[in-house]
């Protein structure tokens, strides 16, 4: 499980020198630290598209964690073909959650994740919501999949958690902790 006892002070900084460079290069080595716990053979690779950044595992073929800076509210429909044409994991019980909010600007393929229905439309909408309405603000997720079984060999494409975190200068750090497994119920924490 990803621990951020740093981020505070890295806030504070931030709040001086105005950038989130050492914020991002924290919280990149908080994920691959965590990630690399749980997974012995990996192929992680840095990407952005659409003003966002993502580390993917191509390995495992599945996405670590996505971020950006919010630009508040993005109008463009959404590519509702581009979509269904993702494949679904997980049956009935997940959609094809996004990473960054379409709301935000995030796009599709890399963008999506199996994520429990009634976390995408529930408690995972505070912070998209709130990031959206704060442009400038730092946007993220960190996707968990510690104890996420195996399919025909090949490791768990199902997260088993997710972070999501909303980062505002002048304020205090809020990560919601969300658990991605049906039958369990929802973490929420704020804090970093």
């Amino acid at each position: 499980m990803a621990d951020y006892p740093r981020l505070g002070a890295l806030m504070d900084a931030a709040q001086r020198d105005g950038g989130w460079n050492k914020i991002v290069s924290y919280l990149v080595e908080v994920w691959l630290d965590d990630y690399s716990e749980t997974t012995d053979k990996t192929d992680i690779v840095e990407t952005s598209t659409s003003g966002f950044s993502y580390l993917f595992d191509i390995e495992a073929e599945r996405l670590l964690a996505a971020w950006g800076i919010s630009r508040g509210r993005h109008g463009e429909p959404r590519d509702k073909g581009r979509m269904a044409g993702h494949p679904k994991a997980g049956g009935g019980s997940y959609h094809r959650g996004h990473a960054i909010p379409h709301a935000l600007g995030g796009p599709t393929d890399i963008n999506l994740v199996p994520q429990l229905g009634r976390v995408n439309i529930g408690p995972f909408r505070r912070l998209e919501r709130e990031a959206v309405a704060t442009p400038g603000s730092f946007y993220f997720t960190y996707w968990s999949y510690r104890g996420s079984p195996a399919v025909r060999g090949f490791p768990g494409q199902i997260p088993t958690q997710v972070d999501q975190g909303l980062l505002v200068l002048g304020r205090d750090p809020r990560i919601s902790r969300h658990l991605n497994q049906p039958g369990e119920t929802t973490g929420d924490s704020t804090g970093g």
